[in-house]
């Protein structure tokens, strides 16, 4: 029974496609983390009765953010096709995947920083500014560490929906298990290797929820 549910599957090729996964999620988690709380911050900092107060640049930033949400992730990946053979080299393989990723999930986190630090207590806020905080004061040890908890919950909502996406990134050759799936499973009708690549996502989206629910849990103080 147990060899039925393994036969035509490689099991190198599955721990190297869940490898895959893995590094690509990884990766552009921590580069959605840093582009998408410095796209929130600017969001947040800009809007009105804010420290950098200015209706510009804020419609410029938040037209950034709108459009790159607005555009399903399949198709942005193929518009980044020459920006991603310009910086990566190849348009194939996990770290061909990593700018669409970046890209695509960024402005995503961005918006749950702008309303985490809109959840942020105006009066801490004020109080910082009266005693004579700089603003770089403000945003490190005011605005982030105040809204950690809700920054965690919103980039592991984010890293969630970055696992769909690198599945569908493998699909048009990014590798991983959405590649395996595609091209050993779908297309040669193996529907044993479509079933366990499915049941191996499923796993890493609970292993990430799991850390990303804990780590919240220890820092919310509330």
């Amino acid at each position: 029974m147990l060899n039925s549910l393994f036969e035509g599957i490689k099991i190198e090729d599955l721990i190297e496609a869940t490898y895959e996964t893995f590094y690509m999620t990884l990766i552009s988690m921590v580069g959605t983390a840093i582009f998408g709380i410095l796209l929130g911050l600017l969001l947040f900092l800009t809007s009105k009765g804010n420290i950098w107060e200015n209706r510009v640049v804020n419609n410029i930033v938040a037209a950034f953010v709108n459009i790159f949400r607005a555009i399903p992730f399949i198709i942005l990946i193929l518009l980044l096709f020459p920006f991603t053979d310009f910086l990566m080299g190849t348009i194939r393989g996990p770290n061909a995947a990593l700018p669409a990723l970046i890209i695509g999930s960024a402005p995503f986190y961005a918006r749950l920083v702008e309303i985490a630090l809109n959840e942020v207590d105006k009066g801490v806020v004020e109080a910082a500014k009266a005693m004579g905080a700089k603003t770089r004061t403000i945003i490190f040890k005011v605005l982030l560490p105040e809204s950690k908890p809700a920054l965690v919950s919103g980039i592991t909502v984010t890293t969630i929906a970055l696992i769909g996406y690198t599945a569908m990134a493998g699909a048009i050759g990014a590798g991983g298990l959405g590649n395996y799936a595609y091209y050993f499973g779908f297309q040669r009708r193996d529907f044993d290797v479509v079933l366990w690549c499915t049941i191996i996502i499923v796993l890493i989206v609970f292993i990430f929820q799991f850390i990303g629910d804990a780590i919240t849990r220890k820092l919310d103080k509330r």
